[in-house]
């Protein structure tokens, strides 16, 4: 009798064991970072002091890469694929800007550039998309956003993710000023895109530099993005502040930043941790060349 009882308790945790892991499975979070890595390229300029930077100074990004285990990192700055290849390694699979394609030459500058883009795991699928195009001027050579579509196990949906660079100048209350204004018709693109989202019942992700303090509250470029929606949900609205970077005015010194402005943006049917600002040594600030910004990073489940 009782081994009969243990042979039908073995095929039961044997039944259940088999029910339970494929959800296990599906259940995996996914890590994703954005990271503006300030004028990222593997030649220097001298007119952009940032851009100077050692085979130890890219040896110290990619050690803070790493850090945030990033299966996904949607980057800003980032002037060539061989650039950020030095930071994220060979596991990764390099997404740049449709602005950097050679039909887009007219809408690239001479010396470095500032692109969007994206670093997968190679382990995660993706599908990549046309960029967003969120200049305010005809062929203007900025403001280009990012586009890939996460793909997810038969019984999830896919998740669409932008990796986005805003106009700076306007971090605080709205002004009349060209960079408010310029601001002002990015944020109205953006909503018009996750009207589109909502309208076919799509997941998403906005995740990138906003230049903009978001989560302000009754912030009015927040407003301008939600409009007419009811599915979008500011994940980095908690996120401390806590960037150190080096002083513009002395590079001894050291800042911190009192707002955050590089936020994360989803849908409100998605399960996501809470995002957290990855922090530099004040000692790495002051000698190696980092960034002025640090990286954000948070999950899906």
């Amino acid at each position: 009798m009782i081994k009969k009882l243990k042979k039908s308790l073995a095929f039961a945790w044997a039944i259940l064991l088999f029910v339970v892991l494929p959800s296990v499975a599906y259940a995996t979070p996914i890590n994703l970072t954005t990271w503006n890595i300030a004028w990222l390229s593997t030649q220097s300029y001298p007119q952009y002091s940032e851009s100077d930077r050692s085979l130890d100074d890219f040896s110290r990004l990619s050690r803070y890469f790493h850090k945030t285990d990033a299966d996904i990192l949607a980057f800003q700055e980032v002037d060539s694929a061989k650039a950020i290849k030095q930071v994220v390694g060979e596991d990764y699979q390099i997404i740049l800007s449709d602005r950097a394609l050679a039909k887009n030459a007219h809408r690239q500058f001479n010396d470095i550039n500032q692109y969007t883009g994206f670093a997968i795991r190679n382990t995660v699928q993706v599908h990549n998309h046309p960029d967003i195009d969120l200049n305010t001027t005809h062929n203007g050579k900025l403001r280009f956003a990012s586009y890939i579509e996460i793909k997810r196990s038969a019984n999830k949906p896919n998740v669409h993710v932008l990796s986005v660079h805003l106009k700076a100048g306007c971090q605080g209350a709205k002004r009349n000023n060209r960079s408010c204004k310029l601001l002002e018709q990015q944020g109205a693109k953006l909503n018009q895109w996750i009207k589109q989202r909502q309208s076919n019942g799509d997941s998403f992700i906005i995740m990138g530099d906003f230049n903009h303090n978001l989560a302000y509250r009754g912030d009015w470029l927040w407003e301008i993005l939600t409009h007419g929606t009811n599915s979008a949900a500011l994940a980095s609205a908690y996120t401390n502040a806590k960037c150190v970077v080096r002083s513009n005015k002395n590079p001894r010194q050291t800042h911190k930043f009192r707002n955050l402005i590089d936020h994360v943006v989803v849908s409100s049917d998605l399960a996501f941790s809470q995002p957290t600002q990855g922090i530099f040594s004040k000692n790495d600030v002051i000698n190696y060349q980092l960034s002025d910004h640090c990286p954000v990073s948070f999950s899906i489940k």
